[in-house]
C-alpha cells in the first residue's frame, strides 16, 4: 500500500524516534540526548544526538533532514553535513529522508556519511559499529511525478532527449523542438534534476539516458495510445506495403511501431503481426477492407494519444517507422515476445548509438 508522501517537517518529526530504533538494537549505545534544531555556531541543525558507546566513550551524531532522498537532495545534505563538521569535528554525519534511493544512498557512502529512512534502510558506520539494511522498497507514491513525465506534453520533451543525449539543451530551443511551453520544460527539468540524471553548463545536458528511457518504459503502455485490432488476409509484407502507399497517397500521417518497427532495426526480429500509427485510421481500414476482431488479430493500428510519438522518425526500405525509442516503448508492453525484442532493441541499437554520440 502507498503512503502519502511526507513533508521535511514531518520527516523530522520522525527522525528522533527513526534513529532511536535503529540505535535501540546495538547493546552498548546508549543515547544520552537528542536536540532538534540545535544551534551550532551560525547553523542550526535538524537533529543532534549525543550518545555513550562501550559505557564511556562519548559521540555525537549530526542529522540533515531532507523531504526526498534523490541524488540532488543527497549532495545537498552531503555538503551542509561538511559544514557542521568544520564547527563540530568529531560528529558523525548522517543523511535522513522519507525514503533514500540507491543513488542517494551511494553519495553518502562514498563520502562517508551515514543515511536512514522512514522506511527503515540504514547504513551507519561509526567506529566498530556497523549498522546496514538495505531493499526496503519505497513505499511512498511517486506515481504523479511519473504520470508528469508521460504526461501528453511532458512526454514530448523526454522523447526529444532520449533521442538526442549528450547535447546542451538551451531552455528555449529545447521547448522549440518539442513544442511545449517553457514551463513544461521547468517540470520535466526538476524531474531530472532532482535524480542527478541532467548537468547545466551552456544549458542542460542529459547524462543518464538509460535511467531515464527505464522510468518512462515503466509509466508507458501503448495502450495510451487508441488501439484497433484487425485481420487482413494478406501477408504481413503486403499489409505494410499497403497500408504504406495509402497513406502516401492520401498524405496521412503514419509510421510503423512494435515488431514492424523492430524488424527493419534488428533483421534478427522476425514478426507476423503489423504495428502502426495512423492519423486516420478508417481510411485505412476502408481502404484494405480490414476486418475488426476481438482475437486473432495480425494488424494493430493506433490512433496516437500525441504526435510526440513521431518525433524523429526514419525511413528503411521505403517504410516510415518510429524512432528506436518509441519502438522500445511500444514493443515492450506486447505480449508474445514483447520484452525480448525490447532488450534487442535497446542492446543492438540505442545504447550503440548512445555510445557513439558521447564519445
Amino acid at each position: 500500500m502507498k503512503i502519502k508522501k511526507l513533508s521535511e517537517t514531518e520527516i523530522l518529526f520522525k527522525a528522533d524516534k527513526v534513529l532511536r530504533d535503529a540505535l535501540g538494537k546495538v547493546p552498548f549505545i546508549d543515547i544520552i540526548s537528542s536536540e532538534r534544531g540545535k544551534p551550532l555556531g551560525k547553523f542550526k541543525v535538524d537533529l543532534f544526538v549525543n550518545l555513550i558507546i562501550d559505557g564511556n566513550k562519548k559521540q555525537s551524531l549530526i542529522v540533515e533532514v531532507k523531504y526526498n532522498g534523490q541524488p540532488r537532495m543527497a549532495r545537498d545534505a552531503v555538503n551542509q553535513l561538511f559544514r557542521y563538521r568544520e564547527v563540530c569535528p568529531e560528529s558523525y554525519l548522517i543523511f535522513m529522508a522519507d525514503y533514500i534511493s540507491p543513488q542517494a544512498a551511494e553519495i553518502c557512502r562514498s563520502d562517508g556519511v551515514g543515511y536512514i529512512d522512514v522506511v527503515g534502510n540504514v547504513f551507519l558506520s561509526i567506529g566498530h559499529i556497523y549498522i546496514e539494511q538495505t531493499g526496503k522498497p519505497n513505499p511512498f507514491s511517486r506515481k504523479r511525478d511519473i504520470v508528469s513525465l508521460v504526461s501528453q506534453r511532458s512526454s514530448r520533451v523526454t522523447r526529444v532527449l532520449l533521442n538526442n543525449p549528450w547535447r546542451f539543451w538551451k531552455t528555449q530551443e529545447l521547448a522549440d523542438e518539442a513544442k511545449v511551453s517553457l514551463g513544461q520544460i521547468s517540470n520535466v527539468n526538476k524531474f531530472l534534476l532532482d535524480r542527478d540524471w541532467v548537468t547545466k553548463g551552456k544549458g542542460f545536458l542529459l547524462t543518464q539516458p538509460w535511467l531515464l528511457l527505464d522510468e518512462f518504459a515503466k509509466a508507458y503502455t501503448y495502450r495510451k495510445n487508441e488501439v484497433w485490432n484487425y485481420y487482413s488476409s494478406m501477408s504481413i509484407s503486403e499489409i505494410e506495403t499497403t497500408i504504406a502507399d495509402i497513406c502516401g497517397t492520401k498524405g496521412i500521417e503514419n509510421a510503423m511501431t512494435g515488431f514492424s518497427g523492430a524488424a527493419r532495426l534488428a533483421p534478427v526480429v522476425h514478426h507476423n503481426h503489423t504495428m502502426c500509427y495512423v492519423n486516420n485510421i478508417e481510411d485505412v481500414v476502408l481502404a484494405m477492407n480490414l476486418k475488426e476482431v476481438e482475437s486473432g488479430a495480425n494488424v494493430t493500428l493506433l490512433a496516437p494519444y500525441d504526435e510526440g510519438v513521431y518525433y524523429n522518425t526514419q525511413v528503411v526500405e521505403g517504410i516510415k517507422i518510429v524512432s528506436p525509442i518509441q519502438i522500445f516503448l511500444d514493443v515492450r508492453g506486447f505480449k508474445g515476445g514483447g520484452e525480448e525484442v525490447a532488450d534487442t532493441i535497446l542492446r543492438d541499437v540505442i545504447k550503440p548509438k548512445w555510445a557513439t554520440v558521447e564519445k
